[in-house]
């Protein structure tokens, strides 16, 4: 399946003329910062077919001719082509004052015949996965054109200001006023996991975000691992979902076993490749505790276990059960793990441990993208 990269023109390839916002002399043709070395990583290193989307309102007309037009927009497009960046489609919409011609985006008609075309001797191939392309631009419309087309926005300006008062960060897969964001954001996949696990005993539904910014929404029926839930996704920095039905009537033990292991399957899903990875981490003090969790993502499960609890709950959960979580998730995630706590305050120890534990996971999945290469000698992880 295709992924396509639909791509503005004036204001993302090229800059717009502050003035009367046409490039129709060589005179007017300047280049978005950086555009040759970003986008051309992009050409050359990721999946992606390149596709010019551009409304041009007027053109073929006295005041915006295809006389003035095609010299500066071909030598655009032939020095892009100089640095090894080819289109596969170009696709210019003379509109003029039709704001509701099916043609001008945010309206899908100038990409009919592109998504259309079906002819097998088409060297680029049809079968495109939507829902992995993106639109770019520098406008709302191009924003509303990724919705209409299935795909997702990446919102681009040179304008800082003009990016908080529009206030897009919500609508956009991503925001900025960088080529070098977006080839990084395309580079590095997507670390995203959603698992159910269903049994006689439990009911477990999970969304993991790897890459997210620590929200949380935890429902399994106890309120303390709730609690220490909510301090994984936040000191972790991943967005995390946790719902859960449980037979709690009987006790805690299948709730929080089961979690683990469908948390353990999400991190596990969600690290996909691993190519990049930090794969290790981390220590932490609270109080009067100290907590110490090395974490290897390496694909080999095991725990080792230091921490004794004198009480024999916390809220409603019971201590003996923090041992079996722990090795629940190593086992599902096939993580190594040693954790070691010491310490005089039975809330403390435990909380340092979540928040440890989560410290360690941010800091082994964190990702280089001038090194993706997987860390380990082996070749597989």
């Amino acid at each position: 399946m295709k992924k396509v990269l639909f791509i503005d023109r004036d204001g993302t390839l090229i800059l717009e003329p502050p003035i009367d916002f046409q490039v129709d002399s060589l005179e007017k043709l300047e280049f978005y910062p950086h555009i040759f070395k970003y986008l051309g990583k992009i050409a050359e290193e990721l999946d992606y077919e390149l596709v010019i989307v551009s409304n041009q309102d007027g053109l073929g007309t006295p005041a915006n001719s295809w006389e003035n037009f095609l010299p500066p927009h071909n030598k655009m497009l032939k020095a892009f082509e100089n640095e090894g960046i080819t289109f596969a489609a170009v696709y210019l919409d003379p509109t003029f004052e039709h704001e509701n011609a099916p043609t001008r985006k945010p309206r899908t008609g100038m990409l009919t015949q592109y998504m259309e075309d079906t002819d097998p001797k088409d060297s680029f191939g049809r079968g495109y996965d939507l829902t992995k392309s993106f639109v770019i631009g520098d406008r709302i419309t191009d924003v509303q054109l990724a919705k209409n087309l299935g795909c997702k926005g990446i919102f681009l300006s040179n304008n800082d200001l003009k990016i908080k008062e529009l206030g897009l960060e919500g609508d956009c897969a991503l925001v900025t006023t960088h080529w070098k964001d977006i080839y990084e954001f395309l580079k590095l996949e997507d670390r995203t996991a959603t698992v159910r696990r269903t049994t006689k005993e439990t009911d477990i539904s999970i969304y993991l975000n790897l890459d997210g910014t620590g929200q949380s929404n935890m429902k399994t029926g106890l309120g303390f691992f709730d609690h220490m839930l909510d301090q994984l996704a936040r000191h972790s920095g991943s967005d995390l979902t946790v719902h859960v039905t449980g037979d709690l009537h009987i006790d805690e033990h299948h709730t929080i076993e089961d979690t683990a292991l469908a948390l353990g399957e999400a991190y596990y899903q969600a690290l996909g490749s691993k190519l990049g990875i930090e794969r290790y981490g981390y220590c932490l003090p609270m109080d009067d505790c100290l907590c110490q969790v090395a974490l290897d993502f390496g694909g080999r499960p095991w725990l080792v276990w230091d921490a004794e609890f004198k009480r024999e709950k916390i809220g409603e959960m019971p201590t003996e059960m923090f041992y079996h979580f722990f090795k629940s998730f190593s086992d599902a995630s096939r993580s190594n793990l040693n954790i070691k706590a010491e310490g005089t305050n039975e809330h403390h120890k435990i909380e340092a441990i979540f928040k440890t534990f989560a410290k360690a996971i941010k800091m082994a999945i964190r990702r280089d993208v001038n090194n993706m290469r997987l860390p380990s000698t082996k070749g597989v992880l």
